[in-house]
């Protein structure tokens, strides 16, 4: 099978080698659109010596189409170009993040919440955060999505169907790669569309005129039969000329506000028409998983007789077509001969009244599936990574195998077991640097990942649906006049808060009351531990007071020791980062001190 990255680099290998092609395109295009022009002007200085009246109107006309055709094909190639540089970025990417670069979609930073109950302790978002390691999301609102995901956990089957149609798109690399450049240029613009379009659906300008909607049915018509009559009857020249210029200055009056309402569907329009190549994607493609089914199913209902595609194509497609208004010649000719841009306006505020409000959500479904795609890129990448099994039970329950952090590199992240199997509550005492507080985040940020859907950094993982609250990183605040003492108890009057009314909750302590003496801190800590196992409160607190390890005798079956360790040699630390069952008994301060020349023993 080959690796996926070597897929990666396959892709913009010939990426490059398209785009080399279309730019030699775009070059003689550009060339040829020059030379149009030049030896247009000169044919026609040519041809007006010839005073020949048809000569000069005829070859002027030839002029404006073929000029009209290489400006169409200069914009197909344009965006056929750009089409395939968001693809290698796409590509580029993910090799870029697996040496360990950042990632070009957003670290979901602006959802960073020091109140929430465990995404700051846990680095959900920010740099080298789990949103970070995870989003392929471009649109404002598949980023929202996933980091609501990723800060509160879904119900059992949501998860469970999460996972299904992960599954099937992690296989399905061409499919989520193309639906991922296709929305690309949304992480550049970072304008959040569906509200913008909301804003074009409640109206603003309009224009309405009955004789104008009804003239402009006839227009075209109109002028090929006065063309044709002064072919052969030059007395009708002068109603032709006074028709297309009547037309030409009815366009100039009505100016402003054609202007303002293009200006309306180009802010809105314009980017939402482009959603129809995702629209298409994702109705024309056989779903295996029960949750694609229904999201297929939701747009079908949405668009009624049309694909919402063709809705949206619709829309693209009269956008471009208003875009000719801005070239003047282009747009001078389109005018005399049709009123080019009433009909388009018309089209675009018929296209608004008819389709806006039952379009609107159609979007929800588009950043849904960002977000399944961004998942699905995890699964890909990390192809031994598992999904977690989800157990239905009342009371939090955590197993696994093979455990390791998401964030750390698999070369450096040493895999541990555990299992909740007879005991709530887990003591996990050890030396400095021996590996408590990752494993705490181990557990956590998987339990996080597993509760969204996502595959886990794992061999093997079997959980509860529950709530996660942690109590790990404390700081103080000057602006709110808050020691460190205090905000560690305003964090664990959180910790003990959940457990007391939400049963489902699952805590995560690390190293309680640092503000204070020893002594109270034992005598507060052994309080607080006995007040979560009488609350029936299930988690893992990590401690440095052996002390502590005493309650296991006090509250068998409930409470159970586990440790990490260190091995002494030759009077150096070594550190295997593994858990074991039972209470710590060797700690390293007394060498750590005497390795900055603070001899304990002969204090």
């Amino acid at each position: 099978m080959e690796d996926i990255f070597d897929a990666y680099r396959n892709n913009i290998a010939e990426t490059d080698h398209r785009l080399a092609g279309l730019r030699k395109l775009i070059n003689t295009n550009s060339l040829l659109r020059l030379a149009t022009i030049v030896g247009g002007g000169a044919a026609l200085f040519v041809a007006v010596q010839t005073e020949s009246v048809w000569l000069v109107v005829g070859l002027f006309l030839l002029i404006v189409v073929g000029f009209m055709a290489l400006v169409w094909r200069q914009s197909k190639l344009e965006a056929q170009k750009a089409a395939c540089e968001d693809f290698r970025a796409v590509n580029q990417n993910e090799l870029a993040m697996a040496d360990g670069n950042p990632n070009l979609y957003p670290d979901g930073a602006t959802y960073m919440d020091g109140k929430h109950p465990y995404s700051g302790d846990l680095d959900i978002f920010g740099t080298s955060s789990v949103f970070a390691l995870v989003n392929r999301c471009a649109t404002p609102a598949a980023n929202r999505l996933l980091a609501t995901w990723l800060s509160a956990p879904a119900d059992r089957d949501a998860i469970v169907a999460r996972q299904a149609v992960v599954g099937e798109l992690a296989t399905d690399t061409a499919w989520c790669q193309q639906f991922q450049a296709d929305l690309l240029f949304n992480v550049a613009q970072r304008t959040d569309f569906k509200q913008q379009f909301a804003r074009f659906l409640k109206g603003g300008d309009t224009l309405e005129s009955a004789f104008l909607r009804g003239y402009i049915k006839i227009v075209p018509w109109l002028m090929v039969l006065v063309v044709g009559l002064a072919v052969f009857w030059p007395v009708a020249i002068p109603i032709a000329v006074f028709l297309a210029l009547a037309h030409l200055l009815a366009a100039m009056a009505y100016g402003g506000k054609i202007g303002r309402i293009a200006g309306q569907v180009d802010r809105a329009g314009r980017t939402l028409g482009a959603f129809a190549k995702s629209f298409e994607q994702i109705e024309s493609r056989h779903w295996q998983s029960g949750r694609g089914q229904a999201l297929v199913a939701s747009l079908r209902a949405r668009g009624g007789d049309k694909p919402v595609s063709a809705i949206f194509r619709e829309l693209a497609t009269l956008i471009d077509r208003l875009d000719h208004r801005l070239n003047m010649l282009v747009g001078g000719v389109l005018n005399m001969a049709a009123l080019w841009d009433f009909k388009q306006v018309f089209a675009v505020l018929d296209w608004r009244k008819q389709y806006g409000n039952q379009v609107l959500g159609a979007l929800d479904v588009v950043a849904e599936l960002e977000v399944l795609v961004s998942l699905a890129t995890l699964r890909r990448n990390h192809p031994k990574w598992v999904f977690p099994e989800i157990l239905a039970s009342a009371q939090p329950f955590v197993a696994a195998a093979g455990l390791s952090h998401p964030l750390i590199a698999p070369h450096t992240a040493v895999p541990n077991d555990y299992a909740m199997d007879d005991h709530r509550v887990a003591l996990i005492t050890g030396s400095n640097m021996a590996g408590k507080s990752t494993f705490l985040r181990v557990v956590g940020t998987n339990a996080v990942l597993a509760l969204c859907g996502a595959p886990v950094c794992g061999t093997s993982m079997r959980l509860s649906v529950f709530h996660v609250v942690s109590y790990m990183r404390i700081a103080d605040s000057l602006n709110e006049s808050t020691s460190t003492f205090k905000a560690e108890l305003n964090r664990i009057e959180g910790v003990l808060r959940a457990v007391r009314t939400q049963a489902d909750t699952f805590f995560l302590i690390d190293e309680m009351l640092r503000g204070t003496n020893s002594k109270d801190k034992y005598l507060g800590s052994k309080a607080i531990i006995e007040r979560l196992i009488a609350d029936g409160g299930v988690g893992m607190v990590a401690t440095h007071d052996l002390q502590l390890a005493k309650l296991a005798d006090d509250y068998p079956g409930k409470l159970a020791n586990f440790h990490f360790d260190i091995q002494v040699r030759t009077g150096e630390m070594l550190f295997d980062y593994k858990l074991k069952p039972g209470e710590c008994t060797i700690f390293n301060a007394s060498i750590l001190l005497k390795n900055i020349g603070i001899d304990v023993a002969a204090g």
